[in-house]
Protein backbone atom coordinates (compact mmCIF):
# COMPACT_ATOMS: atom_id res chain seq x y z
CA UNK A 1 0.00 0.00 0.00
CA UNK A 2 3.27 2.17 0.69
CA UNK A 3 4.54 1.47 -2.60
CA UNK A 4 1.46 2.27 -4.34
CA UNK A 5 0.75 5.40 -2.94
CA UNK A 6 4.72 6.45 -3.42
CA UNK A 7 4.25 5.16 -7.07
CA UNK A 8 0.76 7.95 -7.16
CA UNK A 9 2.23 10.84 -5.40
CA UNK A 10 3.56 13.55 -8.38
CA UNK A 11 7.05 14.51 -8.16
CA UNK A 12 6.96 18.00 -7.63
CA UNK A 13 10.64 19.47 -9.14
CA UNK A 14 10.41 16.86 -12.31
CA UNK A 15 7.07 18.36 -12.95
CA UNK A 16 8.65 22.16 -12.51
CA UNK A 17 11.40 21.30 -15.01
CA UNK A 18 9.04 20.10 -17.34
CA UNK A 19 6.63 23.24 -17.40
CA UNK A 20 9.20 25.49 -16.83
CA UNK A 21 9.52 25.90 -20.37
CA UNK A 22 6.15 26.54 -21.23
CA UNK A 23 5.37 28.68 -18.54
CA UNK A 24 8.39 30.93 -19.57
CA UNK A 25 7.18 31.36 -23.26
CA UNK A 26 3.64 32.80 -22.41
CA UNK A 27 5.22 35.10 -19.33
CA UNK A 28 7.46 35.92 -22.34
CA UNK A 29 4.71 36.55 -24.71
CA UNK A 30 2.36 38.40 -22.61
CA UNK A 31 5.13 40.50 -21.21
CA UNK A 32 5.98 41.48 -24.86
CA UNK A 33 2.34 42.39 -25.54
CA UNK A 34 1.89 44.67 -22.44
CA UNK A 35 5.22 46.37 -22.87
CA UNK A 36 4.04 47.79 -26.25
CA UNK A 37 0.40 48.19 -25.28
CA UNK A 38 1.30 49.58 -21.58
CA UNK A 39 4.51 50.29 -20.56
CA UNK A 40 6.59 52.06 -23.17
CA UNK A 41 3.61 54.33 -24.06
CA UNK A 42 4.00 55.79 -20.67
CA UNK A 43 7.72 56.20 -20.65
CA UNK A 44 9.66 59.12 -21.62
CA UNK A 45 11.34 59.48 -25.15
CA UNK A 46 15.04 58.65 -23.86
CA UNK A 47 13.88 55.43 -22.31
CA UNK A 48 11.28 53.79 -24.78
CA UNK A 49 12.99 55.10 -28.36
CA UNK A 50 16.08 52.76 -27.56
CA UNK A 51 13.98 49.29 -27.33
CA UNK A 52 11.43 50.80 -29.99
CA UNK A 53 14.44 50.73 -32.06
CA UNK A 54 16.35 47.52 -30.92
CA UNK A 55 13.27 45.74 -31.04
CA UNK A 56 10.65 47.04 -33.10
CA UNK A 57 7.19 45.33 -32.78
CA UNK A 58 7.48 44.35 -36.61
CA UNK A 59 10.24 42.31 -35.96
CA UNK A 60 8.83 40.59 -33.26
CA UNK A 61 6.11 39.55 -35.58
CA UNK A 62 8.50 38.63 -37.86
CA UNK A 63 10.12 36.31 -35.09
CA UNK A 64 7.25 34.73 -34.25
CA UNK A 65 6.26 34.16 -37.72
CA UNK A 66 9.97 32.36 -38.60
CA UNK A 67 9.82 30.25 -35.24
CA UNK A 68 6.52 28.84 -36.64
CA UNK A 69 8.54 27.69 -39.82
CA UNK A 70 11.85 26.80 -38.06
CA UNK A 71 9.57 24.65 -36.04
CA UNK A 72 7.95 22.84 -38.37
CA UNK A 73 11.61 22.05 -40.77
CA UNK A 74 12.16 20.17 -36.78
CA UNK A 75 9.86 17.97 -37.45
CA UNK A 76 11.69 17.06 -40.82
CA UNK A 77 15.13 17.53 -39.92
CA UNK A 78 15.46 17.42 -36.28
CA UNK A 79 13.31 14.45 -35.37
CA UNK A 80 13.21 12.55 -38.44
CA UNK A 81 16.27 13.56 -39.41
CA UNK A 82 15.75 13.92 -43.27
CA UNK A 83 17.19 17.05 -44.76
CA UNK A 84 15.23 18.85 -46.53
CA UNK A 85 16.29 21.98 -48.61
CA UNK A 86 12.73 23.39 -50.15
CA UNK A 87 10.68 23.52 -47.33
CA UNK A 88 9.86 26.80 -48.76
CA UNK A 89 7.61 25.09 -51.00
CA UNK A 90 5.31 24.64 -48.32
CA UNK A 91 5.48 28.16 -47.27
CA UNK A 92 4.70 29.60 -51.06
CA UNK A 93 1.73 26.87 -50.67
CA UNK A 94 0.18 28.24 -47.76
CA UNK A 95 0.90 32.18 -48.71
CA UNK A 96 -1.08 31.31 -52.12
CA UNK A 97 -3.85 29.36 -50.17
CA UNK A 98 -4.65 32.61 -48.19
CA UNK A 99 -4.28 34.75 -51.77
CA UNK A 100 -7.08 32.43 -53.05
CA UNK A 101 -9.04 32.66 -50.00
CA UNK A 102 -8.27 35.56 -48.40
CA UNK A 103 -8.30 38.08 -50.92
CA UNK A 104 -9.87 40.64 -53.50
CA UNK A 105 -10.88 38.98 -57.19
CA UNK A 106 -7.55 38.80 -59.84
CA UNK A 107 -8.98 36.18 -62.06
CA UNK A 108 -12.42 34.84 -60.89
CA UNK A 109 -15.70 36.97 -60.58
CA UNK A 110 -17.70 35.24 -57.69
CA UNK A 111 -17.80 36.91 -54.25
CA UNK A 112 -17.62 34.17 -51.31
CA UNK A 113 -17.64 35.48 -47.59
CA UNK A 114 -17.47 32.91 -44.09
CA UNK A 115 -16.74 34.01 -41.40
CA UNK A 116 -14.71 36.85 -42.75
CA UNK A 117 -13.87 40.63 -40.85
CA UNK A 118 -14.44 42.14 -43.68
CA UNK A 119 -16.90 44.05 -45.32
CA UNK A 120 -19.80 41.40 -46.96
CA UNK A 121 -19.94 44.38 -49.78
CA UNK A 122 -16.56 43.72 -50.56
CA UNK A 123 -15.81 41.63 -53.88
CA UNK A 124 -13.69 38.15 -54.03
CA UNK A 125 -13.21 35.88 -51.55
CA UNK A 126 -12.49 36.11 -48.00
CA UNK A 127 -12.95 33.44 -45.16
CA UNK A 128 -11.90 33.45 -41.76
CA UNK A 129 -8.09 33.48 -41.28
CA UNK A 130 -8.48 30.36 -38.57
CA UNK A 131 -9.94 28.03 -41.10
CA UNK A 132 -7.62 29.38 -44.10
CA UNK A 133 -4.94 28.01 -41.68
CA UNK A 134 -6.25 24.62 -41.50
CA UNK A 135 -6.57 24.85 -44.72
CA UNK A 136 -3.50 25.53 -45.77
CA UNK A 137 -2.05 23.22 -43.68
CA UNK A 138 -4.31 20.34 -45.06
CA UNK A 139 -3.59 21.46 -48.36
CA UNK A 140 0.83 21.28 -47.56
CA UNK A 141 0.34 18.18 -46.24
CA UNK A 142 -1.10 16.72 -49.47
CA UNK A 143 2.33 18.74 -50.91
CA UNK A 144 4.52 16.97 -48.75
CA UNK A 145 3.38 13.44 -49.04
CA UNK A 146 4.07 13.73 -52.94
CA UNK A 147 6.84 15.38 -52.41
CA UNK A 148 7.99 12.76 -49.94
CA UNK A 149 6.72 9.53 -51.60
CA UNK A 150 9.74 9.28 -54.18
CA UNK A 151 12.62 10.36 -52.14
CA UNK A 152 11.41 7.27 -49.79
CA UNK A 153 14.75 5.50 -50.74
CA UNK A 154 17.06 8.77 -50.80
CA UNK A 155 18.67 9.42 -47.52
CA UNK A 156 22.09 12.30 -47.37
CA UNK A 157 22.67 14.36 -50.32
CA UNK A 158 20.58 12.83 -52.53
CA UNK A 159 17.64 13.60 -50.28
CA UNK A 160 19.06 17.09 -50.43
CA UNK A 161 19.14 17.80 -53.95
CA UNK A 162 15.52 16.57 -54.92
CA UNK A 163 14.27 18.40 -51.85
CA UNK A 164 15.72 20.86 -53.10
CA UNK A 165 14.52 20.44 -56.57
CA UNK A 166 11.42 20.23 -55.43
CA UNK A 167 11.01 23.63 -54.01
CA UNK A 168 12.47 25.17 -57.48
CA UNK A 169 10.08 23.69 -59.10
CA UNK A 170 7.02 25.25 -56.80
CA UNK A 171 8.55 28.53 -56.93
CA UNK A 172 8.93 28.55 -60.62
CA UNK A 173 5.77 27.20 -61.00
CA UNK A 174 4.07 30.33 -59.13
CA UNK A 175 6.05 32.69 -60.98
CA UNK A 176 4.68 30.99 -64.17
CA UNK A 177 0.93 30.96 -63.05
CA UNK A 178 -0.12 34.10 -65.15
CA UNK A 179 -0.84 31.47 -68.28
CA UNK A 180 -1.30 27.73 -67.19
CA UNK A 181 -3.41 26.13 -70.55
CA UNK A 182 -4.53 29.83 -70.71
CA UNK A 183 -5.96 30.04 -67.10
CA UNK A 184 -3.94 32.63 -64.43
CA UNK A 185 -4.00 29.89 -61.79
CA UNK A 186 -1.81 32.52 -59.01
CA UNK A 187 -0.97 36.40 -61.80
CA UNK A 188 2.49 34.94 -61.83
CA UNK A 189 5.20 37.68 -60.88
CA UNK A 190 3.03 40.27 -59.32
CA UNK A 191 1.86 37.87 -57.15
CA UNK A 192 -1.86 38.57 -55.41
CA UNK A 193 -2.61 41.73 -53.06
CA UNK A 194 -4.08 42.68 -50.63
CA UNK A 195 -4.57 39.96 -48.43
CA UNK A 196 -7.05 40.41 -45.54
CA UNK A 197 -5.75 41.21 -42.31
CA UNK A 198 -6.40 39.33 -39.30
CA UNK A 199 -9.84 39.68 -37.78
CA UNK A 200 -10.04 39.61 -33.38
CA UNK A 201 -13.89 38.52 -33.50
CA UNK A 202 -15.32 39.49 -30.00
CA UNK A 203 -12.37 41.27 -28.88
CA UNK A 204 -13.10 43.39 -31.88
CA UNK A 205 -17.01 43.27 -31.74
CA UNK A 206 -16.49 44.51 -27.57
CA UNK A 207 -14.13 47.53 -28.83
CA UNK A 208 -11.11 45.85 -26.75
CA UNK A 209 -9.08 45.17 -30.06
CA UNK A 210 -9.24 46.76 -33.45
CA UNK A 211 -11.55 44.68 -35.61
CA UNK A 212 -8.89 44.07 -38.43
CA UNK A 213 -5.25 43.37 -37.00
CA UNK A 214 -3.83 45.50 -40.03
CA UNK A 215 -0.09 47.11 -40.08
CA UNK A 216 -0.80 49.94 -37.82
CA UNK A 217 0.61 50.52 -34.71
CA UNK A 218 -2.09 49.08 -32.49
CA UNK A 219 -2.77 46.54 -34.85
CA UNK A 220 1.03 45.33 -34.83
CA UNK A 221 0.70 45.07 -31.18
CA UNK A 222 -2.22 42.55 -30.92
CA UNK A 223 -0.64 40.16 -33.33
CA UNK A 224 2.05 39.19 -30.74
CA UNK A 225 -0.89 37.51 -29.35
CA UNK A 226 -2.28 35.94 -32.18
CA UNK A 227 1.13 34.81 -33.67
CA UNK A 228 2.03 34.13 -30.22
CA UNK A 229 -0.79 31.81 -29.59
CA UNK A 230 0.10 30.01 -33.40
CA UNK A 231 3.69 29.44 -31.82
CA UNK A 232 2.25 27.84 -28.73
CA UNK A 233 0.39 25.60 -30.76
CA UNK A 234 2.72 24.63 -33.04
CA UNK A 235 5.24 23.75 -29.48
CA UNK A 236 2.24 22.09 -27.81
CA UNK A 237 1.94 19.43 -30.72
CA UNK A 238 5.73 19.24 -31.55
CA UNK A 239 6.14 17.88 -27.68
CA UNK A 240 3.58 15.95 -27.48
CA UNK A 241 4.26 13.89 -30.49
CA UNK A 242 7.92 13.52 -29.57
CA UNK A 243 7.00 12.45 -26.20
CA UNK A 244 4.68 10.04 -28.03
CA UNK A 245 5.29 6.45 -30.31
CA UNK A 246 5.67 8.35 -33.94
CA UNK A 247 7.73 10.45 -32.04
CA UNK A 248 9.88 7.73 -30.38
CA UNK A 249 9.81 5.99 -34.31
CA UNK A 250 11.66 9.27 -36.12
CA UNK A 251 14.44 9.65 -33.85
CA UNK A 252 14.54 5.59 -34.43
CA UNK A 253 15.19 6.71 -37.67
CA UNK A 254 17.34 9.74 -37.59
CA UNK A 255 19.79 7.74 -35.75
CA UNK A 256 19.75 4.47 -37.24
CA UNK A 257 17.43 3.68 -39.89
CA UNK A 258 18.54 -0.11 -40.75
CA UNK A 259 18.23 -0.67 -36.87
CA UNK A 260 14.95 1.22 -37.30
CA UNK A 261 13.51 -1.54 -39.84
CA UNK A 262 15.17 -3.97 -37.87
CA UNK A 263 12.73 -3.56 -35.02
CA UNK A 264 9.71 -3.06 -36.52
CA UNK A 265 10.08 0.47 -37.74
CA UNK A 266 7.31 0.87 -40.49
CA UNK A 267 9.80 3.30 -42.75
CA UNK A 268 7.51 4.01 -45.38
CA UNK A 269 4.38 5.44 -43.05
CA UNK A 270 7.10 7.13 -40.81
CA UNK A 271 9.01 9.23 -43.54
CA UNK A 272 5.29 10.10 -45.28
CA UNK A 273 4.28 11.22 -41.34
CA UNK A 274 7.22 13.61 -41.08
CA UNK A 275 6.84 15.26 -43.88
CA UNK A 276 3.34 15.95 -43.95
CA UNK A 277 3.40 17.29 -40.46
CA UNK A 278 6.59 19.36 -41.27
CA UNK A 279 4.60 20.80 -44.13
CA UNK A 280 1.28 20.95 -41.99
CA UNK A 281 3.65 24.04 -40.02
CA UNK A 282 4.84 25.09 -42.94
CA UNK A 283 1.37 25.92 -44.54
CA UNK A 284 0.32 27.50 -41.02
CA UNK A 285 3.14 29.75 -41.31
CA UNK A 286 2.45 30.85 -45.00
CA UNK A 287 -1.13 32.12 -44.07
CA UNK A 288 0.62 34.14 -41.40
CA UNK A 289 3.15 35.71 -43.06
CA UNK A 290 0.55 36.67 -45.85
CA UNK A 291 -2.28 37.76 -43.90
CA UNK A 292 0.35 39.14 -40.69
CA UNK A 293 3.37 40.61 -42.03
CA UNK A 294 3.32 41.37 -46.06
CA UNK A 295 -0.92 41.52 -46.50
CA UNK A 296 0.46 40.36 -50.02
CA UNK A 297 2.13 37.40 -52.15
CA UNK A 298 4.34 36.60 -54.45
CA UNK A 299 7.13 34.19 -56.22
CA UNK A 300 10.21 36.71 -55.22
CA UNK A 301 9.42 35.87 -51.76
CA UNK A 302 9.92 32.24 -52.06
CA UNK A 303 13.46 32.02 -53.11
CA UNK A 304 16.16 29.01 -52.11
CA UNK A 305 17.67 31.76 -49.39
CA UNK A 306 14.37 31.47 -47.33
CA UNK A 307 15.06 27.04 -47.39
CA UNK A 308 18.45 27.77 -46.08
CA UNK A 309 17.56 30.39 -43.38
CA UNK A 310 15.30 28.39 -41.70
CA UNK A 311 17.78 25.56 -41.87
CA UNK A 312 20.37 27.96 -40.18
CA UNK A 313 17.49 28.38 -37.72
CA UNK A 314 17.36 24.58 -36.73
CA UNK A 315 20.77 24.20 -36.81
CA UNK A 316 21.47 27.13 -34.88
CA UNK A 317 19.03 26.35 -32.11
CA UNK A 318 19.80 22.79 -31.57
CA UNK A 319 18.29 20.23 -34.17
CA UNK A 320 15.38 18.27 -32.10
CA UNK A 321 14.91 20.69 -29.36
CA UNK A 322 11.63 22.33 -29.61
CA UNK A 323 12.98 25.34 -26.82
CA UNK A 324 16.03 25.81 -28.58
CA UNK A 325 14.91 26.04 -32.44
CA UNK A 326 12.40 28.38 -30.91
CA UNK A 327 15.35 30.87 -29.76
CA UNK A 328 17.51 29.98 -32.77
CA UNK A 329 14.24 31.24 -34.82
CA UNK A 330 14.18 34.52 -32.88
CA UNK A 331 17.73 35.20 -32.69
CA UNK A 332 18.93 35.00 -36.60
CA UNK A 333 15.26 36.34 -37.92
CA UNK A 334 15.94 39.53 -35.13
CA UNK A 335 19.93 39.64 -36.64
CA UNK A 336 18.09 39.40 -40.30
CA UNK A 337 15.45 41.99 -40.00
CA UNK A 338 17.30 44.87 -37.89
CA UNK A 339 19.66 43.65 -35.54
CA UNK A 340 22.14 44.10 -38.64
CA UNK A 341 20.88 47.64 -39.36
CA UNK A 342 21.36 48.78 -35.48
CA UNK A 343 24.77 47.28 -35.10
CA UNK A 344 25.63 49.24 -37.95
CA UNK A 345 23.86 52.29 -36.63
CA UNK A 346 25.91 52.04 -33.46
CA UNK A 347 29.30 51.59 -35.43
CA UNK A 348 28.59 54.77 -37.55
CA UNK A 349 27.48 56.74 -34.08
CA UNK A 350 31.49 55.42 -32.67
CA UNK A 351 33.32 55.43 -35.35
CA UNK A 352 31.40 57.85 -38.69
CA UNK A 353 31.23 55.30 -41.03
CA UNK A 354 28.55 53.88 -43.23
CA UNK A 355 27.25 50.63 -42.24
CA UNK A 356 23.91 51.47 -41.71
CA UNK A 357 22.93 50.84 -45.37
CA UNK A 358 25.88 48.27 -45.90
CA UNK A 359 26.17 45.92 -43.19
CA UNK A 360 22.32 44.47 -43.96
CA UNK A 361 23.24 43.84 -47.80
CA UNK A 362 26.13 41.17 -45.61
CA UNK A 363 23.65 39.16 -44.26
CA UNK A 364 23.73 35.97 -45.49
CA UNK A 365 27.70 36.40 -45.35
CA UNK A 366 27.33 36.75 -41.88
CA UNK A 367 25.04 34.07 -41.34
CA UNK A 368 27.34 32.10 -43.03
CA UNK A 369 30.22 32.51 -41.16
CA UNK A 370 28.09 31.89 -37.94
CA UNK A 371 27.21 28.62 -38.99
CA UNK A 372 30.71 27.75 -39.58
CA UNK A 373 31.83 28.72 -35.98
CA UNK A 374 29.01 26.76 -35.02
CA UNK A 375 30.06 23.96 -36.80
CA UNK A 376 33.83 24.05 -35.48
CA UNK A 377 33.12 24.90 -31.92
CA UNK A 378 29.25 23.86 -31.00
CA UNK A 379 28.38 21.55 -33.34
CA UNK A 380 24.87 20.60 -31.14
CA UNK A 381 23.30 24.39 -31.17
CA UNK A 382 22.92 26.44 -28.54
CA UNK A 383 20.02 24.26 -26.64
CA UNK A 384 20.66 20.90 -27.65
CA UNK A 385 18.88 17.33 -27.57
CA UNK A 386 20.30 15.31 -25.01
CA UNK A 387 20.37 12.41 -27.14
CA UNK A 388 22.05 14.70 -30.12
CA UNK A 389 24.49 15.80 -27.63
CA UNK A 390 25.54 12.79 -26.95
CA UNK A 391 25.79 12.02 -30.79
CA UNK A 392 27.94 14.72 -31.26
CA UNK A 393 30.06 14.22 -28.53
CA UNK A 394 30.59 10.41 -29.83
CA UNK A 395 33.05 9.67 -31.53
CA UNK A 396 32.23 7.94 -35.02
CA UNK A 397 33.52 4.33 -36.07
CA UNK A 398 36.18 5.54 -38.52
CA UNK A 399 37.53 7.61 -35.48
CA UNK A 400 37.42 5.11 -32.90
CA UNK A 401 39.40 2.76 -35.70
CA UNK A 402 42.08 5.49 -36.20
CA UNK A 403 42.93 5.41 -32.94
CA UNK A 404 44.02 1.94 -33.02
CA UNK A 405 44.19 -1.04 -30.67
CA UNK A 406 47.62 -0.29 -28.69
CA UNK A 407 45.61 2.92 -27.43
CA UNK A 408 42.94 1.18 -26.27
CA UNK A 409 45.35 -0.93 -24.32
CA UNK A 410 47.24 1.87 -22.95
CA UNK A 411 43.84 3.45 -22.01
CA UNK A 412 42.93 -0.23 -20.10
CA UNK A 413 46.35 -0.40 -18.35
CA UNK A 414 46.41 3.32 -17.42
CA UNK A 415 43.14 2.41 -15.74
CA UNK A 416 44.37 -0.80 -14.66
CA UNK A 417 47.29 1.20 -12.66
CA UNK A 418 45.07 3.94 -11.15
CA UNK A 419 43.01 1.18 -9.33
CA UNK A 420 45.38 -1.00 -8.81
CA UNK A 421 45.18 -2.49 -5.20
CA UNK A 422 49.05 -3.01 -3.61
CA UNK A 423 48.26 -5.17 -1.14
CA UNK A 424 45.37 -7.11 -3.08
CA UNK A 425 48.31 -7.67 -5.91
CA UNK A 426 51.20 -8.77 -3.26
CA UNK A 427 48.40 -11.55 -2.02
CA UNK A 428 47.76 -12.73 -5.52
CA UNK A 429 51.09 -12.98 -6.68
CA UNK A 430 51.88 -15.06 -3.31
CA UNK A 431 49.65 -17.24 -3.48
CA UNK A 432 50.19 -17.63 -7.61
CA UNK A 433 54.00 -18.38 -6.60
CA UNK A 434 52.79 -20.81 -3.98
CA UNK A 435 50.57 -22.62 -6.30
CA UNK A 436 53.41 -22.45 -8.78
CA UNK A 437 55.51 -24.21 -6.42
CA UNK A 438 53.29 -26.65 -5.18
CA UNK A 439 52.24 -28.09 -8.62
CA UNK A 440 56.44 -28.05 -9.64
CA UNK A 441 56.93 -30.37 -6.53
CA UNK A 442 53.82 -32.56 -7.50
CA UNK A 443 55.65 -33.14 -10.95
CA UNK A 444 58.82 -33.42 -9.96
CA UNK A 445 57.69 -36.41 -7.22
CA UNK A 446 55.12 -38.06 -10.37
CA UNK A 447 58.58 -38.29 -12.78
CA UNK A 448 60.91 -40.14 -10.15
CA UNK A 449 58.06 -42.50 -9.04
CA UNK A 450 58.57 -44.33 -12.74
CA UNK A 451 62.12 -44.23 -12.61
CA UNK A 452 62.16 -46.20 -9.04
CA UNK A 453 59.74 -48.73 -10.58
CA UNK A 454 61.59 -48.78 -13.50
CA UNK A 455 65.15 -49.92 -11.56
CA UNK A 456 63.71 -52.03 -9.30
Amino acid sequence: MAAATHALRPEGPSTLRRFAWPIGYVVVILFLFFLYQSILPSLVKPVSAPVLAWLPVATINECLMWAIMALGLNVVVGYAGLLDLGYVAFWALGGYTAGWLMAFPFNWTWDFHLLSPVKSTLPGTHINFWLVCIAAGVLCSILGLIIGAPTLRLRGDYLALVTLGFGEVITQFFRNSGDIAGFNLANGDPGISPIDPIGTGPLGALGVAPKLLTNSAAGNVWKILVLGLLVGICIFVSLRIREGRLGRAWLALREDELAASMMGVPLVRVKLLAYAVGAFFGGIGGVANASGITTAVSPSGFDFGKSVLVLLMVVLGGMGNVWGVTIGAFLLSWLNSNGLKQIGVQFDALAGTNLEASLPRYNYVILGLLLVLMMLFRREGLIPESRTKALMKMPSRTEAESLGADSLEAEAETDAVEHADAGGDAKIAASAAAMAGSGAGAGHAAGSSPRREEDS
